[in-house]
């Protein structure tokens, strides 16, 4: 029998911290202190004082970059989950622990200057959103968020509030992502006529049923906080802390854990905004003789989704990009000789000129064939982010000091907002695959595939042909938690 919680009250403290906390800490927001020691001046007391939620796993190499560039104190730790936390503990021993982000908030707000986002994805937008209305700079893990409508809500707060935003895809201030930049820019591959990325994941669970039996909650996890936005639902075993997700409650599938790393190159490289149209075929799982399972809690074990995007001026018409993942691949290049890798995680572009490719985090770039990496040298025009990688985080921590719009960044919610905002209408046509499935009853006769292609309203964030994926847009949030706006 698992522990039974309450809901959590209706957050009635919410609107009114923000309001009473946003006034304590105005004179914080409007001057940064570098200002008041003459332009160019750096105090030694005078460095970013950041908060982490969630602090384990991701959260805890997060702030350990953070940290290492010189410029940051980590001064305040958030998470539901004491396990998780002992290693951020033990690294930042001065820092002050909290459980409720809301706490922390509202004790702490006029101590903080960034906040650290790095729980699971259905938690990522309500909290950024408090932060930046706290007029807090806020790093979000990737995807920036679980919703649609939430990924747009956090751009256009990132401006209305003007603090400093990134999110964590580090590979968009990589080299690499750079050089692919520079060769398309100087016409090596031509114009770019198809793209495929792919990746391995899920290494989680994935086309499974919801399990029947809960578990026992370990004492040292506040399941309640855990759960957050999400309904409720009872505590299972070995979701905490990774398999999380590939539950739609939770997470984003395989799409929202790489796809900000591996669509955010073509992104960069080609110019794109959102689809105008997304449509994919996914795996299955059987449960019996002509029989296919339905399980509406879960991602599927694999998909293959094509975003159809417009022509920009470095694309011959417009453009598809192929996502595939669960181990699907597309057709190995014949410029690739049969001993030469093509990775497990990589993104290929096609030119009417030749082709280029890269792994995760846009490394290793590389033309093909091979030999043309020593024939071809271009200028290089694509400024460098000093530290590569590891000056994603630098590259917050230094923006957030000298103020907001003072330092451009890679991937700022302008930027990684579109960004997810594709990755999950991407998302939608899996889920439509998987509502039609249900439609058909499972029977594989019956089922029908890869007909669907859903057409996007990016004005108004809908789905115009297939109304039923637009209840995944925007998800009801639990009882006594809020957006917030």
């Amino acid at each position: 029998m698992i522990e039974e919680k309450k809901d959590s009250a209706p957050d009635n403290s919410r609107r009114d911290f923000i309001k009473n906390s946003a006034i304590a800490a105005a004179a914080f927001m409007i001057v940064p202190r570098y200002v008041l020691g003459g332009k160019g001046f750096l105090a030694p007391s005078d460095r970013l004082m950041v908060a982490g939620v969630g602090v384990g796993g991701k959260g805890e190499s997060n702030l350990y970059n953070i940290y290492k560039g010189g410029k940051a104190d980590i001064a305040f730790l958030c998470d539901v989950d004491d396990r998780r936390a002992a290693v951020s503990v033990k690294n930042f021993p001065k820092a002050k622990y909290y459980k409720d982000y809301r706490e922390m908030l509202d004790k702490e707000g006029k101590n903080i200057d960034g906040v650290v986002v790095s729980t699971p994805d259905h938690n990522h937008a309500m909290i950024a959103m408090a932060a930046m209305q706290l007029g807090k700079h806020v790093y979000v893990e990737k995807p920036l968020s679980h919703d649609i409508y939430e990924a747009r809500q956090l751009t256009e707060a990132a401006s209305r509030y003007r603090v400093v935003t990134q999110m964590g895809n580090q590979g968009a201030s990589g080299d690499g992502v750079r050089q692919l930049q520079d060769w398309c820019d100087d016409g090596v591959i031509g114009k770019v006529q198809k793209v495929y990325c792919w990746t391995d994941r899920p290494i989680w669970p994935q086309g499974i049923p919801w399990p029947a039996n809960g578990g026992i909650v370990p004492k040292e996890l506040d399941w309640d906080l855990w759960l957050g936005s999400a309904q409720n639902k009872p505590y299972i075993e070995k979701l905490v802390p990774f398999n999380w997700r590939g539950w739609w409650d939770f997470g984003t599938g395989a799409i929202g854990d790489m796809g900000c790393h591996l669509v955010e190159p073509p992104f960069r490289v080609l110019g794109l905004s959102t689809p105008i149209d997304v449509q994919c075929s996914v795996g299955s799982v059987y449960v019996d003789e002509f029989k296919r399972g339905y399980f509406p809690d879960s991602c599927p074990p694999s998909s293959h989704v094509i975003m159809t995007f417009e022509k920009t001026k470095k694309t011959k018409d417009n453009l598809q990009i192929h996502w595939m993942d669960g181990g699907i691949k597309p057709a190995r290049p014949e410029e690739l000789g049969a001993n030469e890798s093509f990775g497990t995680n990589g993104v290929l572009f096609e030119g009417t000129k030749g082709k280029m490719m890269c792994d995760v985090y846009g490394s290793n770039p590389r033309l093909l064939p091979l030999s043309r990496n020593n024939e071809v040298h271009t200028k290089q025009r694509i400024e460098r982010v000093k530290g590569g990688v590891d000056g994603h985080y630098w590259q917050w921590v230094e923006a957030a000091i000298a103020g907001y719009g003072k330092i451009q960044l890679s991937s700022p919610f302008d930027i990684a907002g579109p960004l997810t905002e594709t990755l999950l209408i991407a998302n939608l046509a899996i889920r439509g695959t998987e509502i039609q499935k249900a439609k058909a009853g499972g029977n594989g006769f019956d089922y029908p595939g890869r007909d669907i292609k859903l057409v996007w309203d990016k004005q108004n964030l809908r789905v115009t042909n297939f109304d039923e994926v637009n209840q995944y847009v925007k998800r009801e949030y639990r009882k006594g938690w809020s957006l917030g706006v």
